[in-house]
């Protein structure tokens, strides 16, 4: 299939710039044979006693740094721990910066250019690592908010409202924004209605910020992301299975992992290492029952994703009457529970 098949008009005003309160009070468009227009805070009702969620557990760093090579102001985004202190990063305006030069954060935090790579970005070597690297990390950064989200300065509620109430684990340099929607008096009403949760790592990493630029599906490759699922998590959605209960992944990472670790039987084992599974129409999906997961950016793997789940036609039906209804899109806006295309057929 082209990229092409994914694409879509989105008025700049339905881009939202900042999270509903409280969370759950987010719009949930639920589609199946049709679509129905419900609240996140709906999910105990939509979900069925038994069913059981997987979240994303992974922690947004505050990988947006701001830095100076001498009198030239940079803007510098890390994207991928390469260990020892050394990180890839997206670097702006590229050109100012050259292998050699140093770039200074604070007094105690500079980093050298070591390399500059032909995809757009450098490796960077920082003057510290470890537990010394992330204290100055938090001091220091700010969280890596998508493009869209434009702001004049920094606002200081997006320490908060761009990680999930799972975030446990450091390593994502963008948000599984899916989770976003969920608080801890939502989780109790769905432990009350017999509905409960594991959780996944994935660590959200380049991807997201790079553009497919592949004209056919077939062409592009994904960037790989580390992702654990443990052995007990496994086990949780083996029995929940077993038991006739609905797996739901809370968002596209969550899709990607599931079906990166479960076998041809349907069977989910325990996973740790990367991860670059492109999901595209076709794909029988072995491990995932329902996907809530939040509006994607056209021609974006995501929303690929998501037709390939739910189905190309159903999907762009489906975000026209989101667009047409006011739905809030990207990273802090409304959501969506999918049913497969092989279930509605």
């Amino acid at each position: 299939m082209r990229l092409s098949d994914f694409d879509f008009e989105l008025p700049a005003g339905s881009i939202a710039q900042h999270p509903v309160t409280p969370r759950e009070a987010a719009r949930l468009l639920v589609v199946g044979k049709g679509v129905a227009d419900r609240a996140v805070r709906d999910l105990p009702r939509l979900l069925a006693p038994g069913d059981l969620l997987v979240v994303n557990d992974t922690r947004v760093l505050p990988v947006r740094l701001a830095g100076r090579r001498g009198d030239v102001a940079l803007s510098v985004t890390l994207h991928d721990d390469r260990g020892d202190g050394q990180w890839a990063a997206f670097v702006k305006p590229g050109r100012r910066v050259r292998v050699g030069h140093c770039i200074v954060f604070a007094d105690d935090f500079t980093a050298e250019v070591v390399e500059k790579r032909p995809q757009g970005d450098a490796m960077l070597r920082f003057n510290v690592a470890g537990p010394a690297f992330g204290d100055l990390l938090r001091r220091h950064g700010a969280m890596p908010l998508p493009p869209y989200i434009r702001r004049q300065a920094f606002d200081a509620r997006d320490q908060d409202d761009y990680q999930t109430m799972f975030a446990a684990r450091d390593g994502a340099v963008a948000a599984p924004t899916a989770g976003l929607h969920f608080t801890p008096g939502l989780l109790r009403a769905l432990e009350a209605r017999g509905i409960g949760h594991t959780r996944v790592t994935l660590h959200v990493g380049a991807g997201t910020f790079l553009p497919v630029k592949a004209v056919e599906l077939s062409d592009h490759r994904m960037h790989a992301e580390f992702a654990i699922l443990n052995a007990a998590a496994a086990a949780a959605i083996n029995r929940a299975r077993d038991a006739g209960g609905r797996i739901v992944a809370v968002g596209t990472t969550c899709v990607r992992l599931l079906e990166s670790a479960v076998d041809d039987a349907g069977a989910m084992r325990a996973f740790h290492g990367e991860t670059d599974l492109f999901i595209t129409p076709g794909r029988r999906f072995r491990a995932v029952d329902l996907m809530m997961t939040n509006f994607h950016l056209p021609k974006s793997t995501l929303f690929v994703l998501v037709s390939a789940f739910a189905g190309v036609a159903r999907m762009q039906a489906a975000y026209a009457h989101a667009i047409a209804s006011g739905y809030r899109f990207y990273s802090y806006g409304d959501a969506c529970l999918l049913s497969p295309q092989a279930a509605l057929s």
